[in-house]
């Protein structure tokens, strides 16, 4: 019997359904698994349950029965399938065109630092584009620093790139995650028996910044410059000409990095420590692009797979928040 009852179902909305949408529904009537199908797609299970009630809510009628047991085609399901499947094949007819006519430049150049390139955000979306979108590349360059993907980005080398924000004010960018920053100092230094630091607790020590000084705002924010209580930086005599270097020249003692929580796991090594600073923001990792570099069809391309991401990770809190209240309340 089906979960969604008839007469909860409204009439078609206004709103037309999408070809994403039936691109899903494609994929669900082909597994006939909602698991099975979201892998395919890359998205949590619940995204894609909610985009297929989405669509049923669009077109007024349910596509599909669901039980404990299995997933089935409705009749009205099946009837669609045609249409949805010529709808799909002209999107891409159209995206095919679209990319013809910027001959040369078909592949959406992506650049990345090799420190981010095993974060979870950043493999999933490589992932999707190269699965769903395999004409569209895509090309990933793996850049040395920072400061070599904004000078790429500005001078049209790459389309976009995956950075910790603060990023240049010409440069687009879209949010993928919010982490904690933490102090990278040596395992020699006095402060590592402490669980957990204040800022004030690392007023002597110099700061290398992740960032070049040639950024600014970056290089503030790397640095926490301004301080809340007003003290002045000291930095370090030479700034870091990579993260593995930043790492280095702190692993030598006297020196705090302050850096993404992911750094402590991609890498730990002995003679540094990770420790929190409970008055430290927190800082975003996402995807940036300067306005004039990507063609429309690879950025809206981008820019779907980007949001299908970020629709992901808010199911996936969504639900771990409700296991939570339902854990408490028992």
């Amino acid at each position: 019997m089906s979960i969604i009852d008839q007469s909860e179902l409204r009439l078609a909305s206004i709103d037309d359904p999408t070809a994403h949408q039936l691109r899903l529904l494609l994929t669900l009537a082909e597994e006939l698994h909602f698991g099975r199908a979201a892998r395919r797609l890359y998205l949590t299970q619940p995204a894609l349950s909610q985009q297929i009630r989405s669509l049923e809510e669009r077109l007024g009628v349910a596509l599909f029965h669901r039980s404990s047991r299995r997933v089935e085609l409705t009749a009205a399901g099946r009837a669609v399938l045609p249409a949805a499947r010529s709808v799909v094949n002209a999107a891409d007819e159209l995206r095919n065109i679209a990319r013809r006519m910027t001959a040369g430049s078909e592949r959406l150049r992506l650049g990345v630092c090799e420190s981010f390139t095993a974060l979870d955000s950043t493999r999933s979306i490589i992932a999707a584009l190269t699965e769903l979108h395999p004409d569209l590349g895509p090309d990933v360059r793996v850049l040395d620093r920072f400061s070599d993907q904004l000078l790429a980005l500005q001078s049209g080398e790459i389309d976009a790139a995956f950075a910790h924000f603060p990023v240049p004010d010409d440069l687009h960018c879209e949010p993928l995650a919010v982490e904690p920053r933490l102090a990278c100092i040596a395992s020699s230094d006095p402060l590592t028996v402490r669980s957990s630091l204040e800022l004030t607790d690392l007023a002597e020590h110099r700061v290398i910044s992740l960032v070049s000084p040639t950024f600014r705002a970056g290089h503030d924010f790397w640095s926490v410059n301004p301080r809340p209580d007003g003290s002045q930086v000291r930095y370090a005599a030479h700034p870091g000409s990579s993260f593995e270097s930043v790492l280095s020249t702190v692993s030598l003692g006297g020196t705090v990095a302050f850096v993404p929580a992911v750094a402590a796991d991609l890498y730990p090594r002995p003679d540094l420590r990770y420790l929190d600073v409970e008055d430290l923001t927190e800082c975003t990792f996402g995807i940036a692009w300067h306005p004039g570099n990507p063609v429309p069809a690879k950025l809206a391309i981008l820019k779907e797979v980007v949001n299908d991401y970020r629709q992901g990770r808010s199911t996936r809190a969504d639900a771990t928040e409700q296991a939570k209240v339902a854990a408490d309340t028992t």
